[in-house]
């Protein structure tokens, strides 16, 4: 078993109050991200859950026993970090079996948990090796290895792919997602890389200066984001935000004034909104389209060909529209962009998203 739940919880280093309030679940076998901007608290609540942080006020539970008062030792729990901190005199051996040797484990067990970590791991070549003697990857995958020889009831991994390259980290997404369908354990993750998050997670929690934004599942937040904060920061390219106010309510939903382009239909609701309201539609660069009726109209300054991939910038907004395939657009034309209906995002003066006149 491996459910953790965390509950009204804060943290306060001296007058400074860091976390505030912070409650989710995360459901037993379940791959959960903390995700949001450097600063935001997302490792500070990790080592909270571990045990390394005492907790201010608030619980943590872990499948349903409050852990506030015990050990990080003896929480059941194992911490990747983001430094690979291993051994460097020990072999790869040698790591992964240090743990279990100070808890006095029989080596029998040791050497057959060690073994089957290896064989996951694709470990097995390199046991005799030191360190110094692996590339970044091997290094990440034997401090995954030492976690794993533990059996915890939770896996905790504080940014682990952040000191490796590009193309490596890629890999070693595939390789935790694996890793993750075959052990079926609980894994709580930290990232501030949103495409990290969606790639890998169940379940996503977006934090912004000690505060949870949103929960859910990722595709979830990237259709319905609750905020303009989770909005922007989910999905890549970021989503588009063109500035206006409300004009007046067609069948319940909000038409939005964009200041020298004119009128934009939405499906949102329009309750309680007052005429001259600030708005702020939102729109994904891959949900605008060229098109030359388009409702906003500006100069190109910016045109990148990936092949498969085009990005557009106009001076409208600053806004991208990302188009599938290749375009002959060219730096200095003038582009129409639409904004489809159904595609439209709407947020209030304080951020928060408007709800669909169809929704529940």
């Amino acid at each position: 078993m491996g459910a953790l739940s965390v509950r009204d919880v804060c943290k306060q280093f001296g007058t400074s109050k860091v976390i505030h309030n912070v409650s989710f679940e995360v459901p037993d076998g379940s791959f959960t991200v903390f995700v949001g901007p450097s600063g935001c608290g997302k490792s500070t609540l990790l080592r909270m859950i571990c045990g390394l942080e005492s907790v201010t006020s608030g619980e943590v539970v872990i499948d349903g026993a409050e852990v506030n008062d015990v050990a990080a030792a003896r929480r059941g729990l194992a911490m990747v970090f983001q430094s690979y901190a291993l051994y460097p005199h020990m072999t790869v051996y040698q790591n992964m079996a240090f743990g279990l040797e100070n808890i006095a484990t029989p080596k029998a067990e040791i050497a057959r948990r060690v073994a089957e970590a290896a064989r996951m791991l694709r470990l097995e070549p390199y046991l005799s090796r030191k360190p110094t003697a692996l590339s970044g990857g091997q290094r990440q995958r034997v401090a995954i290895g030492r976690a794993i020889v533990r059996e915890p009831k939770i896996f905790l991994f504080d940014e682990p792919l952040s000191n490796l390259d590009a193309e490596l980290r890629v890999d070693m997404r595939a390789e935790l997602a694996a890793l993750h369908r075959r052990l079926q354990s609980t894994m709580v993750y930290v990232t501030h890389d949103q495409v990290e998050a969606m790639t890998l997670a169940d379940q996503i929690v977006v934090l912004r200066a000690g505060r949870v934004e949103q929960v859910g599942r990722p595709l979830d937040l990237y259709n319905a984001p609750a905020n303009r904060f989770v909005a922007g920061f989910i999905g890549s390219p970021r989503m588009n935000f063109l500035d206006g106010e409300f004009a007046e309510a067609r069948d319940g939903c909000a038409v939005v004034s964009l200041p020298g382009f004119g009128l934009v239909a939405t499906d949102r609701r329009a309750d309680g909104l007052a005429p001259g309201a600030r708005l702020t539609l939102g729109i994904r660069p891959e949900h605008a389209a060229i098109d030359p009726v388009g409702v906003v109209k500006g100069g190109i300054t910016l045109v990148e060909q990936l092949g498969g991939l085009s990005t557009v910038r106009i001076d409208a907004f600053d806004l991208t529209v990302q188009i599938a395939g290749q375009t002959s657009l060219r730096l200095g034309e003038t582009a129409h962009i639409g904004l489809p209906r159904e595609n439209l995002h709407v947020f209030d003066a304080a951020g928060l998203a408007l709800a669909r006149k169809d929704a529940a």
